[in-house]
């Protein structure tokens, strides 16, 4: 990768698009404060009104889909990925396997910042399984363990 993260292992919106391919209105992880190679890693998303979704979940009180705080967490888990594979991971994409079981615990709204914790379990092969949280001014809002596999681009 040409952007490695400095020595705290932080990457910007840059070093995130260089790692996962998605795009605004897809991308849900805007920085990455942490990460740990083939262990851990923490994303920050800036939740904002102006966001595509919130325009029909829903229009008088929007909250963020629940399946787009787990995406969150999936692309946090991609980003982790790539990252540890360095050279190798730039020839890769990080598809969504499954989901073995999710939890949301609050609602998550415009104005939230919600960060984001994955941890990888185990890997295999070219599948990587992890376990995310969802933190929003420290009360975890959602959890989740799910599973990826590595494809060539």
């Amino acid at each position: 990768m040409t952007d490695d993260p400095p020595e705290n292992g932080e990457l910007d919106i840059n070093g995130i698009i260089q790692r996962i391919p998605h795009r605004y209105p897809f991308l849900m992880v805007d920085r990455i404060t942490e990460i740990v190679p083939h262990e851990s890693a923490v994303g920050v998303k800036c939740v904002t009104v102006s966001e595509p979704h919130f325009q029909g979940h829903f229009p008088a009180r929007p909250i963020m889909p629940g399946v787009l705080i787990v995406e969150a967490m999936a692309q946090t888990a991609g980003v982790l990925v790539v990252h540890s594979l360095g050279e190798e991971g730039r020839n890769k994409l990080v598809y969504f396997m499954s989901i073995d079981s999710a939890r949301f615990r609050k609602p998550v709204v415009p104005g939230d910042v919600m960060h984001i914790h994955v941890s990888k379990k185990h890997s295999r092969g070219s599948v990587w399984r992890f376990e995310g949280k969802a933190v929003v001014d420290g009360n975890a809002v959602a959890d989740a363990t799910f599973a990826a596999m590595l494809v060539d681009k």
